[in-house]
């Protein structure tokens, strides 16, 4: 087979492959409450404290299947926090009656007992109250977008009417429900590259028009469409980095907001004379086969976006993609990891 098509294949193939497994993550939120189910079909349900009294976060975890367990976890605010306080003993109450001591997780998290997880869903999907007591102040839990989200939490494991369900219980069969679905494997090449190089000036000129050609929007990477109006000359550069003796990855800043800037990744033949392959205009950073990316969702750093993207020697594959939660106050750097994508990534030989 011509090595041209073949490449050409392997390429459709990979981005094939995905696309459909980020077609399987659904993300869903009401008022207080969030669940995420990545493209293995893992869901996790994030409960806060209302918005006006940021005092703690539970997650519900569950993989798909049939009789698959339950996990709930709580986090307190410690944004305004003393770091050297003690640990915490932390209990639930549940419609002002004590359901005992949590387990200790680490450091600073907790796990609910299958009864209290039990006792806990039951009120908060209903108009019970649910309450942590044992931090310098309660965390009240909201119920308020619960029930919507258990719902759709069990719509997509296909639980809804079997008596595992979180929200709608009924008497299918538990086998009804959906199995998980495998995450995709991505084997990991070796880069044998060279150093960093910034373009010329006779470069830059020829490959612009072809990096712009990829973008769909030329607001994805408005430095490269618009140049002059940088304030720092360094930021219209465009960086070449070898990745093996075939390929490079060519680099330049997108834009930049208030707490963000986002850089552009092309893919392209060593001798910058094939056509770009666009992965991401917002990553922040590549290191050793690897582009990442890290937004945060406010300046104060409470929630944050993160990617990966993994160089398999042909083209970067994302392999991850996550967010921390809703924006609340609760943890510095966000408080939960809530995956829209997961993968099983083979070290490089």
């Amino acid at each position: 087979m011509n090595s041209s098509i073949k490449a050409a294949l392997v390429m459709a193939a990979t981005l094939s492959a995905s696309a459909l497994a980020e077609q399987n993550s659904v993300s869903f939120d009401h008022k207080d409450w969030e669940v995420v189910c990545d493209n293995t079909l893992t869901c996790r349900a994030a409960g806060y404290s209302a918005e006006e009294e940021a005092s703690g976060s539970v997650l519900v975890t569950r993989k798909a299947g049939p009789d698959t367990p339950i996990t709930v976890d709580v986090v307190l605010a410690e944004m305004d926090s003393d770091d050297t306080a003690p640990q915490t003993t932390l209990t639930l109450w549940v419609d002002d009656q004590s359901q005992g001591e949590l387990a200790t997780e680490d450091t600073d998290t907790w796990r609910l007992s299958d009864a209290q997880a039990k006792s806990m869903i039951d009120a908060v999907k209903g108009s019970g109250k649910v309450e942590f007591k044992g931090g310098a102040k309660p965390f009240l839990l909201s119920g308020d977008g619960a029930y919507a989200v258990l719902l759709k939490f069990d719509d997509v494991q296909g639980r809804v009417g079997t008596p595992g369900a979180l929200s709608k219980k009924g008497d299918k069969a538990e086998t009804t429900a959906t199995a998980a679905i495998a995450a995709p494997v991505i084997q990991a090449a070796s880069v044998k590259g060279g150093e960093d190089r910034t373009l010329t000036e006779q470069e830059v000129k020829a490959i612009t028009p072809r990096l712009l050609a990829t973008l769909t929007n030329g607001n994805e990477c408005d430095r490269l469409v618009s140049p002059q109006e940088s304030m720092n000359e360094d930021d219209n550069d465009i960086t070449l980095t070898p990745l093996d003796s075939q390929h490079a990855l060519i680099s330049t800043l997108c834009w930049r907001a208030a707490y963000n800037e986002g850089y552009g990744y092309w893919v392209i033949d060593n001798a910058l004379k094939g056509t770009p392959q666009l992965i991401t205009s917002s990553a922040s950073d590549y290191t050793d086969g690897v582009i990442s990316l890290g937004q945060r969702g406010r300046g104060i750093g409470d929630c944050w976006a993160s990617a990966e993207w993994v160089w398999d020697g042909e083209t970067f594959r994302k392999s991850s993609e996550s967010t921390t939660g809703m924006c609340r106050y609760i943890r510095a750097g966000g408080t939960w990891d809530l995956p829209e994508l997961v993968s099983d990534v083979k070290e490089a030989k």
